[in-house]
């Protein structure tokens, strides 16, 4: 796990290396062990590392290769990084480290293009090929590592967050009028190639993009997800058995692969739980579990500790409890944004920032549940749209999932910021497109691929990664999501969804945590907007710095200020915590920034 970045120029001129020193700067905090750059012509690397593979210095980046004339800055972590080494040493390869970043330079060597679908793991890397005099950017199948880039005139910069690469400088900052719309419509995912700034972009899930020095680029996807029946059917239990023996792979190869201990982020809720037990399962022992709470609302409990410690209790884990206070969580609220790379509204960001500060001082890497909900169909959503039975495909995701529909979104941003209803045409090719046998089919195969990269998934990566945490996340593990996207969602979506996950938690987990109500990383306070949250908001959205955006109509802020708990969206945000959050990054990380 670590910070990446680089400079390549398309004019001839030679990389600006003071630019790579001020972008490793903001990416400190992602790789506090170790830091370096490379700089070759026309081309320069940054990188800060978080020792979890080969914590000697031959593991430490960037990578060079002179022998092959490559040099790499890697972001992640290669689960059959051991397997790839042993091929490449009988084609005769020679390595001169432990470290799977080593890997990646040999496959690319050996097998060019060809190597991104060998990787098994999650990974955001630069790799520059002296000979060639191309870069070549590659991201995991899921995204659960970020890559961004910037494309300037006469050069291209790439980082780990946004922040760096604002910090560098030259970055149009205005407000991407199709991302805007995305964001409100979409809790806060900006599906990429797009952020919310006109300036940044980021690299697409499964894909890989090549650029070269004099200015010539190619690439594209790598990986695509099919929704399809198996030739071969497959009975109830037959599914349940592979889906437990893929599952409890991915939980073991994200203990074994690394050269610290791995402890887990444990919720309470069947995801996290089962991720223990199935750890327990394959003889993992000594096992250290962290679970946050907050204070509770009269609408809604802020901690789930009452599950959490039923599981540490039966697997006598070594269990911590953090609780913090309303006040703590206002106060911590503009750290949780600075460590942002885009605008988030998930209630949870904050939880997990604050959680992962306390676990970092323990343990460099978790495990954590995220992804168990879009792969086996946990969220309430999916069985309301599973029983619409009229309308388009386009028209049952919207009813159920979209925060407000184009009528509303147009009340409430500006006239400068109105337009065509860009989140539909996105939205409704995605889900009539080939390799989906069902409606739902499709829908889940949009919510893993596409929506779950920016919500949940790059918030697990930002706020953990914000203290030097790596997080990895198994329910993400390509083969198993491939064997999910096979199963029938019927299956799945069986008993309120997650039925796979249910069934093979029955003997592991008390009954308790399995048959419990779908819970949610709890945050009251930024759900039920009241006393002085509400007071923060306000001043906020009256700020000078907002009016002058202008992004918001005047009138749609004062209808919700006035009873900010009567407007949430369909799957129970709160829409005036919406408009706050963006506005509170915008003033964070991008005002005062400018576009020089």
């Amino acid at each position: 796990m670590c910070g990446i970045c680089g400079e390549l120029r398309l004019d001839g001129a030679p990389a600006d290396l003071g630019a790579i020193e001020t972008m490793m700067a903001r990416l400190t905090r992602r790789g506090p062990d170790h830091g370096g750059s490379y700089s070759d012509g026309a081309l320069a690397l940054g990188h800060r590392r978080l020792s979890i593979i080969d914590l000697s210095v031959r593991a430490n980046q960037p990578m060079v290769d002179a022998e092959l004339g490559l040099a790499l800055v890697f972001n992640g972590t290669i689960y059959n990084h051991r397997e790839l080494r042993a091929e490449l040493v009988g084609r005769g390869y020679r390595f001169f480290s432990e470290g799977d970043g080593e890997v990646i330079l040999k496959a690319w060597h050996a097998w060019g293009e060809g190597c991104f679908e060998r990787l098994h793991g999650m990974f955001a890397f630069g790799l520059w090929d002296a000979r060639e005099r191309a870069l070549i950017l590659a991201r995991d199948r899921f995204g659960i590592k970020p890559l961004y880039w910037s494309e300037q005139t006469g050069r291209v910069r790439f980082a780990s967050n946004s922040q760096a690469l604002l910090a560098a400088g030259g970055v149009d900052t205005a407000v991407d009028a199709v991302a805007l719309h995305h964001l409100f419509t979409l809790h806060a995912v900006v599906p990429a190639p797009r952020t919310i700034l006109r300036g940044v972009r980021k690299i697409e899930p499964g894909h890989w993009l090549r650029l070269d020095a004099d200015g010539r680029r190619s690439g594209g996807a790598y990986w695509q997800l099919e929704a399809t029946r198996p030739a071969q059917p497959r009975d109830e239990g037959e599914w349940l058995e592979a889906i437990h023996a893929e599952l409890r792979r991915a939980v073991r190869v994200r203990s074994e692969v690394a050269d610290v201990p791995v402890g887990v982020l444990l919720s309470g809720g069947l995801d996290s739980s089962l991720l223990v037990a199935l750890l327990a399962e394959t003889g993992v022992s000594d096992l250290r579990t962290f679970s946050v709470g907050f204070e509770d609302t009269p609408e809604e409990s802020g901690s789930e500790f009452f599950y959490s410690d039923q599981v540490a209790a039966h697997y006598a884990t070594r269990h911590q409890r953090f609780q913090v206070p309303n006040d703590q969580v206002l106060e911590r609220l503009p750290e949780a944004i600075d460590a942002m790379a885009e605008p988030m509204f998930g209630q949870d960001a904050v939880a997990f920032y604050l959680l992962a500060e306390q676990v970092s001082r323990e343990i460099k890497v978790v495990q954590s549940g995220q992804g168990a909900d879009e792969v086996f169909g946990g969220y309430f959503w999916y069985p309301r749209m599973q029983a619409e039975a009229g309308g388009s495909r386009l028209e049952r995701f919207a009813k159920h999932y979209f925060d407000r529909d184009h009528a509303e979104y147009l009340r409430m941003v500006a006239a400068a910021h109105g337009g065509a209803d860009h989140t539909a045409e996105l939205i409704g090719p995605a889900l009539t497109a080939p390799g989906a046998d069902t409606f739902m089919d499709a829908v889940l195969r949009l919510d893993v691929t596409t929506l779950i990269v920016d919500d949940p998934v790059k918030r697990v990566d930002n706020m953990t990664m914000a203290w030097g945490l790596e997080a990895r996340v198994p329910f993400l593990d390509h083969r198993l999501v491939e064997l999910a996207a096979r199963c029938p969602p019927e299956l799945k979506l069986r008993e309120g969804g997650k039925y796979p996950l249910k069934a093979l938690a029955r003997g592991l987990l008390p009954a308790a945590v399995i048959d419990r109500p779908k819970g949610y990383f709890p945050m009251p306070a930024l759900k039920y907007v009241r006393g002085p949250f509400l007071a923060f908001m306000r001043e906020l959205l009256d700020s000078r710095a907002c009016r002058e955006r202008g992004l918001y109509r005047r009138d749609y802020i004062e209808q919700l200020l006035a009873a900010p708990d009567m407007h949430h969206t369909r799957i129970q945000g709160n829409k005036l915590w919406h408009l706050a959050a963006l506005e509170l990054w915008l003033q964070r990380n991008v005002d005062g920034v400018g576009a020089g």
